[in-house]
């Protein structure tokens, strides 16, 4: 990474028409916004197949490692192929605000049009699909029929399934295979869909210098093709129940720790096999993305280990994880690629020793430099401290805007902000405007601003609340709220921190 400045927004944020941003016109036009404000990233959440209902499509809750979520399918583009028509489109209710993803409509109203769209089609024909379909059946095809069965069963966890096909067993994998045969090619008609549009979309933002970087969870969730395909790659009893579950332990923001009901890797197993499906996920998604952030980065030097059904993680103890042994053996299959190190959160000495040994920059949040709790010049967050190897963020996805946060914090940590800043005069509804250019201004190689700070947005815009449901991944832009005069902003903080992408501006904008 070179010294660059990008923009966080998610896929599902963009002011796309019927409901959710997609790869649609929007999404081209923001690539054109990115390449005309000097940008060099475009940073999205996980692309993955989110599930439905508890877990409020969380991205970081997917059916599928390596599965993309039909939400993202433009039907514009759709009813270009001539297997949807516009009135269709438009009598479908998705919902009527236009900066909220109702997840209720979506879910009930996206499929019957998507189911609509591939019986019109010839996918069968089709050898483009059919080329996918061979290229990718190493994992299409488990995710095809676990989502075939799922929606057979009810949208029921597969832990709830039958016993033949919760196990597995050949007999019923041929059963259900035969008797879904259309219900599972609908499901492979929509990864090729989502693939072939993506595919375009990265390579038109490519073509601009905009590099995409992408965001994988350490852990899969426990309702998965995965888990439930491959079962010796995670901590389960005999019959695929988990034993052990992800989470952390109990610190000054929870007495009793959180759960998060992820199964644990067989690191062992992991190991024998030479990492290979890690290798493989790890090569599948620099085939979706240019740069890999890796959420949970620390979780690969130890992890916490809570039994399962267990309320709490008071009963809970760390693990050693697979360390630099794994990132070597992907190193040594895929050469050196860009990753980015989510090792936000409790670190130790081997935690920071794992990150400087692989060489991957990590990341410094600007909110976490003014915790009262920790208000001491040596703080790792304050800019002073940042070595170049890192990637600055006002905040992420679980953070609140930095207008909102800067509201919400103490009186004497707002007081040690406005002194760090060396700023008391300019009111608070304007200082994320300061808070952006500190971040700029940092050595950290790149600096990434969740649009949000950039528009100055309070905390009803946040992406996610951590430990809440019911409200989180809804925030969308509104049409209009991203201007030529925002572009001009950007780029002329590029420009002064020297973080401007020349590559992408028109001759005029290097001139000027």
């Amino acid at each position: 990474m070179n010294r660059s400045a990008g923009i966080l927004l998610s896929v599902t944020s963009l002011p796309s028409r019927y409901g959710i941003g997609c790869f649609d016109q929007s999404a081209y036009d923001f690539v054109d916004f990115l390449a005309k404000s000097g940008q060099t990233y475009w940073q999205i959440l996980p692309l993955g197949a989110t599930s439905y209902g508890k877990s409020c499509d969380s991205p970081y809750q997917a059916y599928s490692a390596f599965a993309g979520n039909p939400y993202f399918i433009s039907l514009d583009e759709l009813v270009k192929e001539g297997v949807l028509t516009r009135e269709e489109c438009e009598a479908a209710d998705f919902g009527s605000d236009p900066a909220d993803v109702d997840y209720d409509k979506l879910h009930a109203n996206r499929f019957a049009l998507l189911r609509r769209a591939y019986e019109h089609s010839d996918i069968s024909r089709d050898p483009q699909y059919q080329q996918f379909v061979r290229e990718n059946g190493w994992w299409l095809s488990d995710f095809a029929l676990f989502m075939a069965v799922k929606n057979f069963f009810g949208e029921a966890p597969w832990t709830q399934w039958p016993e033949d096909i919760r196990m597995h067993w050949g007999f019923a994998l041929d059963y259900y295979r035969r008797e879904l045969y259309f219900d599972i090619e609908f499901q492979q008609y929509m990864q090729f869909k989502f693939y072939q549009q993506w595919s375009r979309l990265k390579a038109y933002a490519n073509e601009h210098h905009i590099d995409i970087v992408g965001d994988i969870p350490i852990y899969v969730s426990p309702d998965s093709a995965d888990v439930w395909a491959h079962p010796e790659l995670f901590q389960l009893d005999e019959q695929n129940m988990p034993t052990r579950i992800a989470g952390c332990p109990p610190d000054g923001f929870s007495a009793t720790g959180q759960v998060w009901g992820n199964p644990l890797y067989r690191w062992d197993y992991h190991r024998e096999t030479g990492y290979s499906w890690w290798i493989s996920r790890l090569w599948y998604s620099f085939k979706l993305y240019d740069v890999v952030r890796i959420d949970h980065f620390r979780g690969f030097d130890e992890y916490f280990s809570i039994p399962a059904g267990s309320e709490t993680a008071a009963t809970g103890h760390w693990e050693k994880g697979p360390g630099m042994d794994l990132f070597r053996k992907i190193k040594e299959s895929l050469g050196d690629r860009r990753v980015i190190a989510e090792d936000l959160g409790y670190m130790t000495d081997s935690v920071r020793e794992l990150v400087r040994e692989s060489g991957f920059p990590n990341m410094k949040v600007l909110e976490f430099a003014f915790d009262s709790r920790d208000s001491g010049a040596a703080n790792d967050y304050l800019p002073h401290n940042y070595g170049e190897n890192c990637v600055v963020y006002t905040g992420t996805h679980d953070n609140e805007t930095i207008a909102g946060w800067f509201q919400c914090i103490k009186p004497e940590e707002r007081e040690m902000a406005r002194d760090y800043l060396c700023d008391h005069y300019t009111p608070d509804g304007e200082l994320y405007h300061a808070f952006i250019s500190l971040a700029m201004m940092s050595k950290a190689r790149a600096c990434i601003i969740p649009i949000q700070d950039h528009l100055g947005l309070d905390n009803s815009c946040r992406m996610n609340t951590p430990s809440t449901v019911g409200k989180n991944w809804r925030w969308r832009l509104k049409p209009g709220q991203i201007t030529d005069a925002l572009s001009e902003q950007l780029l002329a903080l590029a420009k002064r921190y020297g973080r401007a992408n020349w590559a992408a501006l028109e001759p005029e904008e290097q001139e000027a």
